[in-house]
């Protein structure tokens, strides 16, 4: 038995300001649902020094339904705001389970080492450590079960360049260290994984959150290591090998500095049950 994901209404959103340098600069921007998503009343508004930008925003459809939009703007005080609400699709709200040993080539992808998860680097470790979660139901949910139990949630406590193992020697992170973890790990052990920025209604404090995907019985199952978020409430907005494919601004060219930031989701009616066990998909 799995998990539903909610098909209840969502609200979300977030707000930016940036102090854009001499020269100007390109953005771009994750912070919309991805294409898994039926949005509705959605709104991007992009403004440097209080006025509309001239340019338009371009939209471009990533890897795994990744919605990116592009912004171009010259120097001065930008800000950008997003809002819409959001539902699964219908046919995502209880994905089926595949073929037990599937392996195409996004399972191949995410078996591979990356920026932040050098499951190379810790193949000794985690045979050492977790090598018995082979024999257990769900090996994923086993390492995200440890994650969980072995590392303190500390804000401020890791880097943006911190990476999985930083965070093993350092023993407390953030959600994206937390997930990195456990990506490096599952992968170590041959469990194909993923990072996802996701909003999550809940979560506290408020934030963009990062959850893991894993290949589980032939189809992709999301983790909270962080058990912070409840995973049937979540909106995914972007997917990657770790959080260098998955951060909601990237400069391309130029130079901005953040110097605000909000953001927002709300799911109508109570929050959903989580018990972090039951296995369930992410639309």
């Amino acid at each position: 038995m799995s998990l539903a994901l909610s098909p209840t209404l969502r609200e979300v959103g977030c707000h930016f300001e940036f102090d854009v340098a001499d020269g100007g600069v390109t953005l771009v921007l994750q912070v919309a649902p991805s294409s898994g998503w039926a949005v509705h009343d959605e709104h991007l508004d992009v403004a440097l020094d209080g006025a509309p930008i001239a340019g338009p925003v371009t939209e471009v459809v990533g890897a795994y339904g990744t919605r990116m939009h592009v912004v171009s703007a010259g120097p001065g005080a930008l800000t950008v705001g997003y809002r819409s609400g959001a539902r699964p699709m219908p046919a995502a709200v209880a994905p089926g389970r595949g073929p037990a040993d599937s392996i195409d080539g996004e399972a191949l992808l995410c078996l591979r080492q990356s920026r932040y998860a050098p499951s190379d680097e810790l193949l000794g470790f985690a045979v050492a450590e977790l090598g018995w979660v082979r024999d257990v139901e769900d090996p994923a949910a086993a390492v995200a079960s440890w994650v969980f139990e072995r590392f303190a949630y500390t804000e401020g406590s890791s880097g943006p360049t911190d990476t999985a193992i930083d965070t093993l020697m350092s023993g407390a992170g953030v959600c994206r260290d937390f997930a990195h973890v456990t990506i490096a790990l599952c992968r170590a052990l041959e469990i194909p994984a993923r990072l996802v920025s996701a909003y999550a209604p809940g979560l506290s404090p408020m934030d963009f959150h990062a959850v893991v995907e894993a290949r589980v019985g032939g189809r992709w199952e999301v983790l909270d290591p962080t058990r912070l978020a409840a995973r049937p409430s979540l909106v995914r907005i972007a997917t990657g090998r770790d959080a260098a494919d998955t951060a909601f601004v990237t400069t391309m060219h130029g130079d901005a500095t953040l110097t605000a930031s909000e953001v927002w989701a709300v799911i109508d009616g109570d929050l959903p049950a989580d018990d972090h066990a039951t296995p369930m998909g992410l639309a």
